[in-house]
Order: C-alpha cells, then sequence, then structure tokens
C-alpha cells in the first residue's frame, strides 16, 4: 500500500487552456479535503502532478497530450555553453534559503514581474491573496530562495517544495530590469546544484508543452526526463 492509495480525485469541467490558444482544458484535481503529505505528494508527483496552493493537479484532457511532465536527473546534468555562461554571470549574487512565511519584499517583486511579464495571463492583476494562495500550502515544505546582488537587493524568489525524491521548482519571479542576468534560467541551475547537495536524484520542472513558448524553455535542461505513459524516458 502506498502513501496516496485511497486518494479520491475529482474533474473539473472544460475550461479554456492557459497554455494552447483555442484550446479546452479538463484538470484532475486530488482530493482537497485529504490529509497531503510530503509522501503522497512525492508520489503524485512521479505521476505528473503539481501543486498550486493547496491544490495538487495535473491536466486530463481528452484527445490532448501536450502537457508532459519533466524532471532533470540532476546527478548526470551537464550545462549547455550558453547555461555556464548564465551560472558564471551571476557569480556575484548571493542565495539565501527563507521559510515561507509571507513577506512584502517578495510580494513587491512578484507584482512588479506579474505586471511587467504577464499580465495577459491568469495571474494579472496580483493580489496578496492571489499570491499566498498560489506559493504556498499549508502541509507543505516550501522554500522562498533569495537571490540577491552585491548591495542586498533583492532580484529574485525562487519558490520550490522539497520532496522525498528531490525539488519540484514552483515558481520563479524577477526583476523585469535584470533581463541581462537571466535570471529564470539561473534559479534553475541553482536548484539543480541544490539538489545535488542535498543528495537527492531530481528537480521537478512541471509540464513541457512543445507549442507554447513560455514553457518551451524546460527541454534545454539535458538530460532530461519525460512523463510518457506513466514510464519516466530519457528525452533523446
Amino acid at each position: 500500500m502506498t502513501a496516496a492509495s485511497g486518494l479520491k480525485f475529482f474533474s473539473t469541467t472544460a475550461h479554456p487552456c492557459s497554455y494552447l490558444q483555442g484550446e479546452e482544458a479538463i484538470t484532475l484535481f486530488a482530493d482537497p479535503k485529504s490529509r497531503m503529505n510530503r509522501a503522497m505528494y512525492t508520489e503524485l508527483s512521479d505521476l505528473g502532478f503539481r501543486r498550486s496552493g493547496n491544490y495538487v493537479y495535473r491536466p486530463h484532457c481528452e484527445g490532448c497530450q501536450a502537457c508532459v511532465p519533466v524532471r532533470i536527473p540532476v546527478r548526470q546534468f551537464q550545462p549547455s555553453r550558453q547555461q555556464a555562461r548564465i551560472w558564471r554571470r551571476n557569480q556575484d549574487l548571493s542565495v539565501s534559503v527563507t521559510v515561507s512565511d509571507f513577506r512584502e519584499e517578495h510580494y513587491a517583486l512578484y507584482a512588479e514581474y506579474i505586471n511587467s511579464r504577464h499580465s495577459d495571463g491568469d495571474m494579472y492583476p496580483p493580489s496578496v491573496d492571489q499570491y499566498s494562495s498560489f506559493l504556498t500550502a499549508e502541509w507543505g515544505e516550501t522554500l522562498f530562495l533569495e537571490f540577491r546582488n552585491a548591495e542586498k537587493r533583492l532580484l529574485a524568489v525562487a519558490v520550490c517544495d522539497r520532496l522525498d525524491n528531490g525539488l519540484s521548482a514552483v515558481y520563479t519571479f524577477y526583476d523585469p530590469s535584470e533581463s541581462r542576468r537571466s535570471l529564470g534560467a539561473f534559479a534553475i541551475l541553482w536548484q539543480i546544484e541544490e539538489t545535488r547537495r542535498m543528495q537527492l536524484p531530481s528537480l521537478y520542472l512541471g509540464y513541457w508543452i512543445k507549442n507554447c513558448q513560455k514553457m518551451s524553455y524546460k527541454i534545454a535542461y539535458r538530460p532530461i526526463e519525460l512523463l510518457i505513459n506513466n514510464e519516466w524516458l530519457a528525452a533523446r
């Protein structure tokens, strides 16, 4: 018997897809009334589920397999030339791990990021309630990673969850004026190294969607594993 045995699931009705224009989506949710814990969350992550606030979900669309769960086997990861340059470019930054309590400094950066980069998305306009209900979970072990420059100015925050077998990258937001640094990519590279340091095998990146530009960057981290027919396979 597994930790997730007996867990109930519910699906939504069809709704507009957030990633592919003109498509409809159906989402499968684990019963939000169940007592979720890290072991159960780990099992569900291995089955392609993700977390948004207290809710654990995955796409369950009829006739569409566009959302492919991906994870990086961190022991085998080798940065590309571009990724190595991004790593070197940001070595002046300090990174600290904080708990997931609400901080005005974090929210101000999040609001600036959403207003600048995602004003056409589901998270616009940003609000304190939306921010908290999206990024934190009452039952989770969530880490907020702060990236600061030499003047201690907050440039980026990466939110990730601790799993039994790795870290799950939930979301990263950063100063839109610092585009030269490629802070989103650097945050993933840093989480890869942190997963290695913790001697855990995988960094989960959520869904890769080939025809969605906002999600296509994930396939650039190699090697990478894709969940195909409930089996994790190395991408070719």
